[in-house]
Parts: structure tokens; C-alpha cells; sequence
């Protein structure tokens, strides 16, 4: 069976058509399905249209949640619920296009444990575009191991991979470094990510920001690095103005002008700067490991709509805790 994952938040304008193209994909792969929406917290009528969609398909399962808790972790509930031999997680405003499915369970078939769907293009333009492509080439020369530029979440996990996840403790999430961190049998599909159908975007700059700082501080130590190496450097520095300032008092020089001044004020405020930026980085390590301390977990299920519900289905610790997958 395939199972497809698809996190929903006030997507009302789309919900219909999304699910029409959905099922015009499944239908050329050929195997039993389920559809796992997941409702993270919708405020608009997306709930309603994803209940009628499930009196006309038995194969659509809906998770609930209490309320908005994130893309991620909406995906990490979806994971956990599904009970597929090979897990599609996509989004469902047609950027990650429906059609692409039968490819990637194709090149499941052939083998791979896991099928990444690569952005060969992206619809976003402008300041916006730049930075997701900024932020990929930064990830790539920060990751302290691979991780393919431009992933997205859209892809396949075989049910040994989907396990290996689900497993997966950590509460800041970035599931496409985690799908490549397992380190499974890879195939990479190319796709062009088209705009979406209707509607604004969802994630803000502030939930991306933050998505990427997850994405860099959960894969790399090298920040908490660069504090070292920037004071390895200005210590030389002090060193070599150290020998200036006494070579040219021993030669009679004034080295205490004005100018001088301004350098040892320039000196003063970049070390200052330089602490900052690295009590940041710190700061931001220390937070996440505060987040993993905590133990709370990463989704709340208010409750699963699903037809003929078996008791073996969702497991009660699956609603309220990261650490159990769902059977």
C-alpha cells in the first residue's frame, strides 16, 4: 500500500482540486492507497471540505490536530499514522505537483529506500527566491555531512526508511537532513516546483527564518566553530599591533594620534560585535537543547476521522508523544 501524507493549514481554496489530481495520480500507479491529511490547526473551512472528501473516498484519513503546531511537525504526525509499504510526503498546494507520484514509486520499485523529488526551478521570484537560494548554498557549506541542495520535503520514505524517521527523537525537526541523515539507498527525481494554484503563501518569513535555523544548528557544528576562529584570529592581530605600538615607541614614534585612537575604537567595538555573534550562536544551541530537555512532544491529535478504524491503527502513546510510532 501507498501512503500519502499531506499537511493542510487554510487551504480551502484548493483542497478539491488538489485531491482530484491526487487521486488521477494514484490511479496511474496502480496500488492501494490511503491519503493522510493532516489539519494543523485550520482556522478557515478546510476541516469541513476534508470530511466531505472523505464520505466520497474511503481511502482519506484525516489527523486533527489540536492546533497549529507547524510544518513539521504536521508531517511528523502524518508519518507516524501512516501504515504504507512506501510514504509520499508532498504539500497540498499543487507546488509539489501530483503527477510526479508514479515517478517516484517508480524509482522505489527499483529499489530505493528513498526517492528525493529535486527542485530544478523554483516558482518563487524576487528577494524571496534569492534567499531560499542562499539559504541552500549556505546549508551545503555548513552541513557537517550531505545533504541535497533544494530538497523540500517532497519524496518518498520506504516503510524501513519511514521507521528510521519516526524514530527520530529530536524536536526541532528538518525532515529532509533527517531523510538523508539515515543514510538509506537514495534516488533523486528532478521536477520543476511550479507557483500555487490559489491563495498566499502559508509560511511567513518569520516560520521560514526559523525553519532554516533549524535546518543549519540541528546538522552543523561549525558555527559554534566560528567564535574560535574569529578569536584565533583578532588574538593574532592584538599580537602583531602589540609588536607595532612597542617597535615604534622603541623608534620614537607617537604612536597615541587621533588616528590611533580610532583604530583601538574600531578594535574595541569589532571584538564586542564578535562576542555577540558568537553568545548568539551559542544562545541558539543552547535553546534547542533546552526544547530536547523539555521532552514535550511535537503534535497534539485532537482526532483521526478515519473509515473502519482498526484499534491497531493509532496507538494511544502516537497522540501524545514523538517517542512511539504509530503500528
Amino acid at each position: 500500500m501507498i501512503s500519502v501524507v499531506v499537511p493542510i493549514y487554510n487551504e480551502e481554496e484548493v483542497i478539491i482540486a488538489f485531491h482530484q489530481a491526487l487521486e488521477a495520480a494514484l490511479e496511474n500507479i496502480g496500488e492501494h492507497a490511503e491519503i493522510v491529511y493532516v489539519n494543523d490547526g485550520s482556522t478557515d473551512a478546510s476541516l469541513s471540505l476534508l470530511l466531505s472528501l472523505q464520505e466520497q473516498d474511503r481511502r482519506v484519513v484525516i489527523v486533527d490536530l489540536s492546533r497549529n503546531f507547524g510544518h513539521q511537525a504536521a508531517l511528523t504526525a502524518g508519518l507516524q499514522i501512516a501504515r504504507g509499504d512506501a510514504v509520499i510526503m508532498m504539500d497540498g498546494d499543487f507546488q509539489d505537483p501530483p503527477q510526479m507520484l508514479p515517478q517516484l514509486v517508480a524509482a522505489w520499485r527499483r529499489g530505493a529506500k528513498v526517492v528525493v523529488a529535486k527542485r530544478t526551478r523554483r516558482a518563487e521570484k524576487g528577494i524571496k527566491g534569492s534567499l531560499f537560494s542562499l539559504f541552500y548554498k549556505l546549508l551545503g557549506i555548513l552541513s557537517d555531512f550531505p545533504i541535497p541542495l533544494s530538497p523540500g520535503i517532497f519524496g518518498l520514505l520506504d516503510r524501513q526508511a519511514a521507521d528510521a524517521v519516526n524514530n527520530l527523537q529530536e524536536s526541532n525537526r528538518y525532515l529532509p537532513g533527517l531523510r538523508s541523515w539515515i543514510g538509506l539507498p537514495t534516488a533523486v527525481v528532478l521536477y520543476e516546483r511550479a507557483g500555487r494554484l490559489s491563495g498566499k503563501p502559508k509560511q511567513s518569513f518569520r516560520h521560514l527564518f526559523k525553519y532554516s535555523m533549524d535546518a543549519i544548528f540541528s546538522f552543523s557544528f561549525k558555527p559554534l566553530r566560528l567564535g574560535l576562529i574569529l578569536g584565533g584570529m583578532l588574538f593574532a592581530l592584538s599580537l602583531l599591533m602589540g609588536m607595532a605600538f612597542l617597535i615604534g615607541g622603541w623608534l620614537g614614534w607617537t604612536p597615541f594620534t587621533s588616528s590611533s585612537f580610532s583604530v583601538i575604537l574600531f578594535c574595541v567595538l569589532l571584538l564586542g560585535a564578535i562576542q555577540l555573534i558568537s553568545m548568539g550562536l551559542l544562545g541558539e544551541y543552547i535553546g534547542r537543547i533546552y526544547d530536547e530537555v523539555r521532552r514535550r512532544p511535537l503534535y497534539v491529535i485532537h482526532k483521526v476521522h478515519q473509515v473502519e478504524i482498526a484499534e491497531q491503527t493509532v496507538s494511544i502513546p502516537t497522540l501524545f508523544s514523538k517517542q512511539t510510532p504509530a503500528a
